[in-house]
């Protein structure tokens, strides 16, 4: 059981989001950056799928009343288990009646944080994530107060292994660590690389232009559905509309104000702006980071370097897996 002293900002339950359910309005949503969740639960001896906590800019305290084997990673939070610094992208042994808690996240914005045999709440449409604006999922289809309790899964065989072998070591954490960052082909730092969209040409010459040549500012506009950036006006050839349309994760919408919107993965199923351009799914994570006043790039590139990027950090994490099972036993 993990008891909730102290909530943060914003921490909810999230999984790998809620497939399927679009031609009704229900939005995929889950955690903002898959692949960190993916890769924390990874470390813990979970799967993927795995429900865990979110966690935005100011952490929780929880407090763990059984022994627990937890990892977490993301931007750079203040975090201590039991008043000792809590290791970053590490497997970590949690006593019985000790606090973990997160302070304010020095750089970044979200983290997550696994618990072995993930968070136990109920199954809603095919997904534990929490989609708040319609109280659906995660605990009570809400972010976390103080006072709430979380009842967790019994843990795998795998994390048992860890956790035993953590028990005879004088350190509660594993000397390997596995970093989300490490793997696949990166970007540039403070660039995200992205593909035309299907309304391209809809835009002038200058615009088309500036998208991937000028510095984009994040601004205050920015929730789980999607990142208002400021910069250059966006302008189209002509004025025109557009029927609703389905949209994606990472499709940039333009509105007529001309400062293109980046949909995240709580966006909704279907928008009726222009879609300029979609960025590339390696690369969407780094929006879940994106403080209010920071910068990011565009950088052009086709669907199969997109494409590419996408299998080489898959190959990547296949072969972090294998490594796991032979560090595990």
């Amino acid at each position: 059981m993990i008891r909730v002293v102290k909530p943060g900002l914003l921490t909810t339950v999230q999984d790998l989001g809620r497939i399927g359910f679009q031609q009704y309005g229900i939005v995929v949503g889950g955690a903002l950056d898959t692949f960190a969740a993916r890769v924390v639960n990874l470390i813990v001896g979970n799967d993927e799928n795995a429900a865990l906590l979110e966690m935005a800019q100011t952490g929780p305290d929880l407090v763990f009343t059984r022994e627990a084997l937890i990892a977490w990673n993301g931007g750079d939070f203040l975090a201590t288990v039991g008043g000792e610094p809590l290791p970053r992208d590490r497997a970590v042994r949690v006593a019985a009646g000790e606090t973990v808690s997160f302070g304010v996240a020095g750089n970044g914005l979200r983290g997550w944080l696994a618990v072995a045999g993930g968070i136990d709440v109920p199954m809603v449409l095919g997904s534990r994530t929490t989609y708040r604006r319609a109280g659906l999922g995660g605990h009570q289809g809400r972010p976390l107060v103080a006072g709430d309790e979380l009842k967790v899964f019994g843990a795998s065989e795998t994390a048992g292994k860890i956790l035993g072998t953590l028990l005879t070591t004088p350190k509660r954490f594993t000397p390997w660590t596995v970093r989300p960052e490490t793997m696949g082909k990166l970007a540039q730092a403070g660039f995200v690389r992205a593909m035309v969209g299907p309304e391209w040409d809809w835009f002038t010459d200058d615009a088309q232009r500036d998208f991937f040549s000028a510095e984009w500012t994040a601004t205050r506009e920015a929730d789980r559905m999607g990142v208002r950036l400021q910069g250059p006006a966006l302008t189209m050839v002509k004025p025109r509309e557009m029927i609703s349309s389905a949209v994606n994760t990472g499709v940039v919408q333009v509105p007529p104000s001309g400062n293109p919107i980046v949909l995240l993965p709580s966006r909704q199923s279907v928008g009726g702006y222009p879609r300029l351009a979609v960025v590339a799914g390696v690369d969407i994570g780094r929006f879940a980071q994106l403080r209010p006043g920071e910068s990011i790039r565009f950088q052009k590139v086709s669907l199969a370097t997109a494409q590419q990027a996408w299998l080489a950090r898959e190959r990547d994490l296949g072969r972090v897996k294998l490594g796991l099972a032979r560090l595990v036993g």
